[in-house]
């Protein structure tokens, strides 16, 4: 099944025209693939493109699960890059001039579509996952009871000795804080 899903970002302080240059980078993609491309590319834009299109790839995530819908399969369906509404600003100049410039802003809609797994896969993969448990129990049966027996015992003396070393390490801690805390005048009398 065809999974659909969108997400839009409004009132953006950048031109529609530098928008498009980034947006016409990656429209068609896998979503994956295009967050790599804008990490690294060096402009604004990009930062705001890949800040949009996880949104959208969250929102297909969050309507089907990730049970039904695999992440690495949502590409890029179009990118919708258009004018908002334009702030007019102007610029003191000399001789009481003033100069006029428009500040553009856009509007950004990111749509995504992946398809959804099909139950028979799942059930297919499920298959092949217990049958290769199966084969793993079966291989570790055939080892030699006689290697199973010294394994055994290997790490039943090195339990003991790391039980050992831990408390004849504690003992010696306790001695050293009993001689620290005792007062210098105790020390003096005992010698």
């Amino acid at each position: 099944m065809l999974v659909k899903s969108s997400a839009q970002l409004r009132y953006l302080s950048i031109p529609p025209r530098k928008m498009r240059l980034v947006a016409n980078a990656v429209i068609g993609m896998p979503v994956e693939k295009a967050l790599n491309i804008l990490n690294f590319m060096p402009k604004i834009a990009a930062h705001h493109l890949a800040k949009t299109l996880k949104s959208a790839a969250a929102n297909a995530l969050s309507k089907e699960g990730t049970d039904n819908l695999n992440p690495e399969v949502l590409t890029i369906k179009s990118i919708i890059v258009d004018a908002a509404p334009t702030a007019k600003r102007i610029r003191y100049r000399s001789m009481g001039r003033v100069y006029r410039y428009r500040k553009r802003f856009c509007h950004l809609i990111v749509n995504v579509e992946g398809h959804t797994i099909e139950p028979e896969a799942k059930k297919a993969s499920t298959a092949g996952a217990a049958a290769e448990k199966t084969v793993e129990k079966t291989a570790g049966k055939k080892e030699s009871a006689s290697g199973k027996k010294k394994a055994v015992k290997t790490t039943k003396k090195a339990v003991k000795k790391t039980a050992a070393k831990k408390t004849g390490s504690a003992k010696s801690d306790a001695r050293k804080r009993a001689t620290k805390a005792r007062p210098k005048t105790e020390k003096k009398a005992e010698k």
